[in-house]
């Protein structure tokens, strides 16, 4: 199965991925996360297999995540509070996000998408 790539297409750290991604012929499918947000139910399952804490998840430097003031409220959610609010917008999420048999990568770090060459 191909790995599968979130990412935000005016997102300069998903331009760098992407780059990376043809510059190393890495096949992924590809997915607009404005057009097409994760659902709660994958993101459950990416939460669970990824081993990360739940404000990994989070694009903390973006400005819904500011506007909401979620920096105060992260740490009194549970984690199925966190989840049910990454579900409601993309511009929540840290992108990009990688989705394969080697793991779950949140944002863009070469050595993680390295495992992914042929």
């Amino acid at each position: 199965m191909k790995p599968l790539f979130i990412y935000y297409p005016k997102c300069s750290t998903c331009k760098r991925a992407i780059k990376y991604l043809e510059e190393h012929n890495i096949d992924v499918e590809y997915r607009d996360i404005m057009t097409d947000n994760p659902t709660r139910e994958e993101l459950q399952k990416w939460f669970g297999e990824s081993g990360y804490p739940i404000k990994r998840f989070f694009n903390t430097s973006g400005i819904v995540y500011r506007e909401m003031k979620l920096k105060d409220k992260l740490p009194t959610m549970t984690d199925d509070e966190a989840l049910d609010l990454l579900a409601t917008t993309g511009r929540l999420i840290r992108r990009p996000v990688m989705v394969s048999d080697k793991g779950i990568f949140l944002g863009f770090h070469e050595e993680m998408y390295a495992t992914l060459i042929p």
